[in-house]
């Protein structure tokens, strides 16, 4: 049986903060909100917590997660980021996009395209987010909380528990937060190409 906490969307619980990262640590899958929809959390180095993400949303090897990251100091320690990529990240962070860059040797193999070797990266805006990636210290491991068969993520908390409520260790409540997925911009190339049209503004990238 999964825990249920309610956390402010604008002053985060320290308390619930801290207990939510020991869960993490301790293996746990999180269903935490993000700027754009609510997502999967768990530790980055957890194999285990990992495949269970995969197994909840029957997602195969070949998927891409995202490292959620608290700002660009991490970002640099996990992908290859030249001057001009930077400028461009820094113009755009935090905010409602995913970023794929080429992954550094710190990012686990399992978490890369098996090809590419590229990951996913973003920055959320948001302050039950940051406080969670504050108080962990590094990035976390994430996937948005879609569902197999549907087409959306879930919106509603009390719905996600009722759904996931044996299936990961702590959703949190955050009020709603939107229903749609971030905008992904490839970086790996000279010129960003737009992959995917979500909440941050394609035009940038067009």
């Amino acid at each position: 049986m999964s825990q249920f906490f309610t956390i402010h969307p604008d002053n985060p619980q320290s308390r619930l903060i801290a207990q939510a990262v020991e869960i993490i640590n301790g293996g746990g899958v999180i269903v935490y909100p993000t700027d754009c929809a609510y997502a999967l959390g768990c530790h980055i180095g957890d194999k285990s917590a990992v495949d269970r993400i995969r197994r909840i949303r029957k997602l195969d090897d070949k998927h891409n997660f995202t490292l959620v990251c608290r700002d660009l100091s991490d970002v640099s320690t996990y992908a290859k980021v030249d001057n001009s990529t930077y400028r461009l990240l820094k113009n755009y962070t935090p905010g409602a996009y995913t970023f794929i860059l080429r992954a550094t040797s710190e990012v686990p193999r399992r978490l890369l395209h098996a090809k590419r070797r590229t990951i996913g990266l973003r920055i959320p805006d948001h302050r039950i987010t940051q406080a969670l990636l504050e108080q962990l210290g590094e990035p976390l491991m994430s996937s948005s909380l879609i569902l197999p068969g549907q087409d959306l993520p879930l919106t509603e908390p009390y719905d996600i528990r009722e759904a996931l409520e044996h299936s990961v260790d702590l959703v949190i409540d955050g009020g709603y937060c939107g229903m749609e997925a971030t905008t992904v911009v490839n970086l790996t190339e000279e010129i960003p190409t737009l992959v995917r049209v979500g909440v941050g503004d394609p035009s940038p990238f067009e």
